[in-house]
Order: structure tokens, then sequence, then C-alpha cells
């Protein structure tokens, strides 16, 4: 098995307390109860024989939101390695989105398992705005290391 990528694109704005970054809750049913380390950065997998990083990065986030990328400068957050092996790129970029506005991508898949029944989930079934530490209590894991990455960049 080849090794799984994705990237991805972090916004950040400041707001009444601060910094501020958009994550996305994971859908389907998998997530749907969980808060803690369902919440992730807007990505999604690419073959990097095919795409570069940076191009995946904007494609997924119009999938995955239904919006334009941003077009504010990038800043390299770098890679992280999530439990699962998959390594996962991600940029973040000042700008402001209302959650409202999203129109989520979807997915199709068998559910209940076994049923041969298929069913079609959001790719993310609802965005927010978290300050750091907030965030850090519910992106999954690895990623946190882009909040820190981002924390210590100057606004």
């Amino acid at each position: 098995m080849s090794a799984r990528h994705s990237a991805g694109l972090l916004l950040f704005r400041t707001g009444a307390d601060g910094l501020e970054v958009l994550l996305g809750h994971m859908g389907g049913p998998f997530f749907a109860r969980r808060d803690a380390g369902a919440w992730s950065v807007p990505k999604g997998e690419y073959d990097p024989a095919r795409e570069s990083a940076w191009d995946a990065a904007r494609r997924e986030f119009r999938e995955e939101l239904g919006l334009a990328p941003p077009d504010g400068t990038p800043l390299p957050l770098g890679d992280v390695v999530q439990r699962g092996g998959k390594t996962v790129t991600a940029w973040a970029v000042r700008a402001d989105l209302d959650p409202a506005a999203v129109v989520p991508g979807t997915f199709r898949m068998e559910w209940p398992p076994r049923s041969g029944r298929i069913q079609e989930f959001p790719e993310l079934d609802r965005v927010a705005w978290f300050t750091p530490e907030r965030a850090r209590a519910v992106i999954v894991s690895a990623q946190a290391t882009f909040l820190d990455r981002l924390t210590e960049h100057p606004a």
C-alpha cells in the first residue's frame, strides 16, 4: 500500500478574543456524536505524482466547503503524520469566512455496515471558528501541531 497524503488550508482571523482558526467537523456516522478529535483542517487526499500539495489544498478547500479558496498570502505550516500514517501538509491563510455560507461536498458509503444500503453524507457537517486553545481540545491530535506553528508566527 502506498503512503497516503492530504493537503489543506487553515484559515485564521483576528476575532473578539484574538486569534481564531476555522475547523471543520468531519461528516458521516463515525463522527456524528463526537467532538474531541472529530474536527480538522479542511483538507483532502491527493496523489503527489499527479498534483502539488498546494494545488490539492486549494482544490480540496473548494470541494470540502463549496467555496473558492481565499487569495491571501499562504504561511506554510509543514507536514504532520497522523496516527493512521497519512501525511498532512497545511498552509495558514488569513481570511474571514461565514460558516453559514459553506455548502459541503458529499461522499457515499455503505451504512449501516454490511447492509447493502448506500447513503450520502457531507464531507464536513459543520464548520466553526475556534480560539487556538479551544481548537486544541477538538482537533485531530496530530493536527494540533499546525496550531502551534501558526501561533509561533507573528500575525
